[in-house]
C-alpha cells in the first residue's frame, strides 16, 4: 500500500507530544487543512483526553546532546538478559539516560503506563507475532500515548498509536463525525502493524523503521542517501533528523528493557489493568447509548468505555452497528431494543446577565429560541438588566421501557414478561416498598423508569412495572394509602367465598373490603379463619402453624403457586 511521503516543517514537530505518524501527511501545506477541514476535531463533544505530556521534553533534548551513542556497555555487563527481547537492544549513554529517567523523575508516569499496558498487550502481542514483527513493539504504544486510546495531541494525532487522519485513512481507519477508528485499539493496532511492516520492508532496519514511524519515511530516506549509511546512530548525530526523532529510538529501547523485566528495575507494586470483557450486538443505525444503557442496566459512560471509537452518544445513522455491551446482557438487549420509548422533559438552567450580553446572544449560547426564552421568563421585551437571572429551558431525553403487547424473554430475570403495570406513588411510599410489593428489585424499577436516585420519588409519580405471567392477580391489589383508611388486601378467589360484609364496611373499586369505625369486615366460615400474611411467611410455615397442607391452602384460596404478598389474607380451615 502506497504511503504518502512528507517533509514536515519544524513548527509542526514542535507541536507533538508523542509525535509519530503525524509526520506522514501528504505535504507541509496540507497538515493545517486536514486538521481544520478533513478531520473533525476529536476535542468537540467527546470524552477524549490530551496525550500523555512529555514531562521534561526540553530537558531531555538538552541532555541528549552531550551523550554519546557510540560508547556502549555490554548487556551482560549491565546484567540485562538479551534473551528476553526480540527487538534489537543496545545500551549506550542515551539509552541509559532514559533508563535512569523512567526509574527516577518519570517513575510515576512509567508506572501508570505499565499498569495500563496489560489491558492491551494480551491482544497486541499475538497480532505482532502473527505479522512477523517483534513482540517488543507493543511498547511503541507506550511512548506514543501511554496506552491511552483517547489520547489526542496538539498535532491532531489520536488514539493508542497516535495516527493523524491522512495516515490512518491510508491504512483503512474510518474517521468521520460519528466514529474515529484511531481510538479503537483493535483496529488501530492492525493499522499500526500494516504501517510498521511497510517501513521495515523499506529500510530493513528496525531503528530506521521506528524513526520513520515518528518523522516520516521520506526524511529517513533522504538522510540515508545524504550520508550513505543505514546506521541510525550515525544519522542521528547529524542535522538531518529533528531532536524529537533522535530521542525517539533510545526512549523506546529503554521502555522495552524495563517493560520486559519491571521487577528488576524496582517496579514491583504495579496494579495492572485487565482487558474489559464484553459482548457484541448488532443495533440499528442511530441507536442511542442512553437507550441501550437502560436495557442493559449499565451507564452511558460504560458503553463509551467499551466503544472508544464512537464520537457521540449515538451509533452512526446509516446501516447497522456492532456495539460492545457488558457481558451477559446481549439477549436482554436483543429482546428489548424495540420496546423503548423516548421521554422528553424540560430542565431549567439559570443564567445571570452580564454587562454587554443580549437576549439573542444568550439564546445562541444555550441553543434555544427567543420565543422560548421570553416565555420562560414572562418577558414582554428583549430588554435585559445586568445581574438579572433568567430561567433557560433546556431539553433532555431519557428512555423508558414501553408497554409490551407480546411477552418477551428476559435472560436477566429468567422470567417471561406478560404485562406491564403502572403504579402511582402514594404518600410515605419508597422505591423499596414498591419493589417489595410487586416482588421485583429496586434495581429493575430504576432501570425500567430511568431513575438515577432511589431516594427521590414524587407523590403521584407514575412507575412502569413489569410482572411475570405466573404472578397471581390477587397480589396486584391496591396497597393501603393511609392509616385512617385501611384496606385489607384479600385474594379475589377468597372474596368470592366470603360471607356478606357486616354493617360499617364497604367494598372498594378493586374488590377489597374497607373497614370503617373499627367494625369487623367479614366473618370467616365455620371451622375456618382468616389469616393476614406477615413479612417472612411462606405457604409451608402457615400450613404447619394451622395443621393443614400447602395443597389445601392453594385449593381453598385458588392459588396457582406459592407466591405470597405481605398484607394479603388467606382463608384457612383448621386441621
Amino acid at each position: 500500500m502506497k504511503v504518502l511521503p512528507v517533509l514536515l516543517p519544524p513548527c509542526c514537530i514542535a507541536l507533538l507530544c508523542f509525535s509519530l505518524s503525524s509526520c506522514s501527511s501528504p505535504n507541509k501545506h496540507s497538515l493545517a487543512a486536514h486538521a481544520l477541514q478533513q478531520e473533525v476535531a476529536c476535542a468537540v463533544d467527546e470524552d477524549i483526553s490530551v496525550s500523555e505530556p512529555e514531562e521534561s521534553a526540553t530537558e531531555e533534548l538538552a541532555a541528549l546532546k552531550g551523550l554519546s551513542a557510540e560508547q556502549r556497555t555490554s548487556l551482560e555487563q549491565a546484567g540485562i538478559d538479551a534473551s528476553k527481547y526480540d527487538f534489537p537492544i543496545v545500551l549506550n549513554e542515551q539509552v541509559q539516560y532514559y533508563l535512569d529517567l523512567f526509574q527516577g523523575k518519570q517513575r510515576r508516569s512509567y508506572a501508570r503506563w505499565l499498569a495500563r499496558s496489560m489491558a492491551y498487550r494480551p491482544y497486541i502481542e499475538p497480532e505482532l507475532v502473527k505479522a512477523g514483527l517483534p513482540k517488543d513493539l507493543v511498547f511503541l504504544a507506550m511512548i506514543e500515548s501511554g496506552y491511552n486510546p483517547r489520547a489526542y495531541s496538539p498535532a491532531h494525532a489520536c488514539g493508542l498509536w497516535q495516527f493523524i487522519a491522512p495516515t490512518g485513512r491510508t491504512y483503512g481507519l474510518k474517521i468521520n463525525s460519528w466514529v474515529d477508528e484511531r481510538r479503537e485499539p483493535v483496529k488501530a493496532t492492525r493499522a499500526a502493524i500494516g504501517y510498521l511492516s511497510k517501513l521495515h520492508n523499506q529500510f530493513d532496519n528496525w531503528y530506521l523503521a521506528v524513526a520513520a514511524y515518528n518523522t516520516g519515511e521520506k526524511r529517513i530516506a533522504d538522510a540515508i542517501e545524504a550520508y550513505d549509511t543505514k546506521d541510525f546512530w550515525t544519522i542521528s548525530d547529524t542535522e538531518r533528523l529533528y531532536q524529537e526523532t533522535k530521542r525517539y529510538v533510545p526512549k523506546l529501547i529503554a521502555a522495552i528493557i524495563i517493560g520486559r523485566d519491571p521487577e528488576r528495575f524496582g517496579f514491583t507494586d504495579i496494579k495492572y489493568n485487565e482487558p474489559k470483557p464484553f459482548e457484541e450486538i448488532s443495533v440499528p443505525g442511530g441507536a442511542s447509548l442512553s437507550a441501550v444503557a437502560v436495557i442493559a442496566n449499565t451507564s452511558v459512560k460504560t458503553l463509551r468505555e467499551l466503544n472508544t471509537e464512537l464520537r457521540r452518544d449515538h451509533t452512526p445513522p446509516r446501516g447497522r452497528y456492532s456495539l460492545r455491551i457488558p457481558p451477559g446482557t446481549k439477549n436482554l438487549v436483543a429482546a428489548n431494543i424495540n420496546n423503548l420509548k423516548p421521554v422528553k422533559r424540560t430542565v431549567y438552567a439559570t443564567h445571570t446577565v452580564r454587562r454587554g450580553e443580549t437576549l439573542s446572544g444568550i439564546c445562541q449560547r444555550y441553543k434555544v429560541s427567543m420565543r422560548s426564552l421570553r416565555k420562560a421568563n414572562k418577558m414582554r421585551s428583549s430588554f435585559l438588566r445586568v445581574g438579572q437571572r433568567l430561567r433557560v429551558p433546556t431539553y433532555t431525553t431519557r428512555y423508558v421501557l414501553a408497554s409490551q403487547d407480546r411477552p418477551q424473554r428476559s435472560t436477566q430475570s429468567g422470567r417471561t414478561v406478560q404485562q406491564s403495570l403502572h403504579h402511582r406513588v402514594q404518600a410515605n411510599e419508597t422505591l423499596g416498598s414498591v419493589a417489595q410489593r410487586y416482588k421485583v428489585s429496586v434495581k429493575d424499577l430504576m432501570r425500567w423508569n430511568a431513575l438515577t436516585n432511589p431516594n427521590k420519588l414524587r407523590l403521584g409519580q407514575k412507575l412502569a412495572i413489569y410482572v411475570p405471567r405466573h404472578l397471581p392477580k390477587a397480589t396486584l391489589a391496591k396497597a393501603p394509602s393511609s392509616r385512617s383508611s385501611k384496606t385489607i388486601k384479600t385474594p379475589r378467589a377468597a372474596l368470592a367465598m366470603a360471607p356478606v360484609q357486616t354493617k360499617g364496611a364497604s367494598r372498594t373499586r378493586s374488590g377489597n373490603l374497607q373497614a370503617t369505625s373499627g367494625v369487623t369486615v367479614a366473618k370467616a366460615p365455620a371451622k375456618a379463619t382468616w389469616y393476614v400474611i406477615q413479612r417472612g411467611d411462606t405457604l409451608s410455615t402457615i400450613a404447619r402453624r394451622f395443621k393443614t397442607s400447602t395443597k389445601d391452602l392453594r385449593r381453598l384460596n385458588k392459588l396457582s403457586d406459592n407466591l405470597l404478598r405481605t398484607g394479603n389474607k388467606l382463608l384457612i380451615k383448621k386441621g
